[in-house]
């Protein structure tokens, strides 16, 4: 059965341990990871590993020993409590031994947790799709929702944000990826340590990544105003800070739906961007832009950003940092042309 967004998340907080199997999958690994970490949190606690009740095997390993996988499915623990076989990194290769071990799966055994990149409408996902005892949840890579990053400050131990610091750690979450957010999500909880009273903007302030927004911002102003030159430097620094590809092209989308909100806005470019909510301090610059971009030049740089994203999720060969970088210096050429 393929889950929805909703549905797998609801399922990852709380997994029903007498289904056979699962497969998470998806473009990013650092998404898939962390997915994969809540899954097997709530379902095995905190000492699976040592009471040797979550078994890993690696998807490469199964055709050298095809009974493996069987054979880990249906081991008895030695401690009690539900179990897990980890099979990471799997391929379309491997969904024939998948599909045996589903098939001959007895409740008892342990669950199968599968793991895989971006995969098309093949084998494996058919697999899960298709078994009627296990699910398949893609994972995309759309940033964290308000309900997970407030599910992420309490698993850390902290009281609701103030709503003005919320808004920050909203913006936070579309610019960076979700392990560096899961990192400043535990910088703030540190900080924050031994003080319960609810963060402020100074608090986020004082832990959040600020040279890395506004690196962003500068790029993502840079195609707006038309300064393709600036483009290229600024991408190799935010490379370099370990910014992905992908982060930036949420980025860019959000920034430029923004600009044709406003500039589509009734009330005019400025009233637009206010209702945009866009932060105060680029309220002015950025209703200039909507301004000066216009609605129909807007929708093409939009459907430039979602031919970009469409290339940055597939399986496409092509160099994902090179893909946004041509896409944002294409984006300022089309700002330059405008007349």
């Amino acid at each position: 059965m393929k889950l929805s967004t909703r549905d797998a998340n609801a399922f990852f907080r709380k997994p029903d341990p007498a289904r056979s199997g699962v497969l998470i999958y998806g473009a990013d690994p650092m998404r898939v990871a962390l997915k994969r970490q809540e899954l097997l949190g709530n379902l095995l606690g905190e000492k699976a590993e040592e009471e040797m009740r979550l078994t890993r095997l690696p998807g490469s390993d199964l055709a050298k020993d095809k009974a493996a996988l069987i054979d880990a499915v249906r081991a008895t623990g030695m401690f009690p409590g539900p179990r897990a076989v980890l099979v990471e990194d799997a391929t379309n290769a491997q969904a024939d031994i998948i599909a045996t071990a589903l098939n001959d799966w007895q409740p008892g055994d342990a669950m199968i947790v599968v793991t895989a990149g971006a995969l098309k409408p093949a084998a494996l996902r058919k697999l899960f799709e298709g078994a009627r005892n296990a699910v398949a949840a893609a994972i995309y890579d759309d940033p964290p929702s308000r309900e997970e990053i407030e599910r992420a400050l309490k698993a850390s131990g902290l009281a609701e944000p103030t709503r003005e610091a919320m808004g920050m750690l909203v913006d936070l979450a579309n610019v960076l990826d979700p392990g560096d957010f899961r990192q400043t999500v535990t910088k703030l909880s540190l900080y924050k340590y031994g003080d319960a009273t609810p963060a402020t903007p100074a608090d986020v302030a004082a832990i959040s990544p600020s040279s890395i927004e506004a690196e962003l911002d500068d790029l993502l102003h840079a195609a707006a105003e038309a300064r393709a030159g600036e483009i290229g430097p600024v991408l190799r620094r935010l490379e370099a800070q370990g910014t992905t590809p992908v982060s930036i092209a949420i980025g860019a989308t959000r920034h430029f739906r923004a600009l044709h909100a406003a500039a589509a806005d009734p009330g005019g470019a400025s009233a637009g961007i206010a209702r945009a909510r866009v932060p105060w301090p680029s309220r002015d610059r950025m209703a200039r832009q909507a301004q000066s971009w216009g609605v129909r030049r807007l929708e093409d740089a939009l459907t430039q950003l979602m031919d970009a994203d469409l290339t940055l999720r597939s399986a496409s060969n092509a160099p994902e940092m090179a893909v946004i970088e041509r896409t944002l210096i294409r984006l300022a050429h089309l700002g330059a042309a405008r007349g």
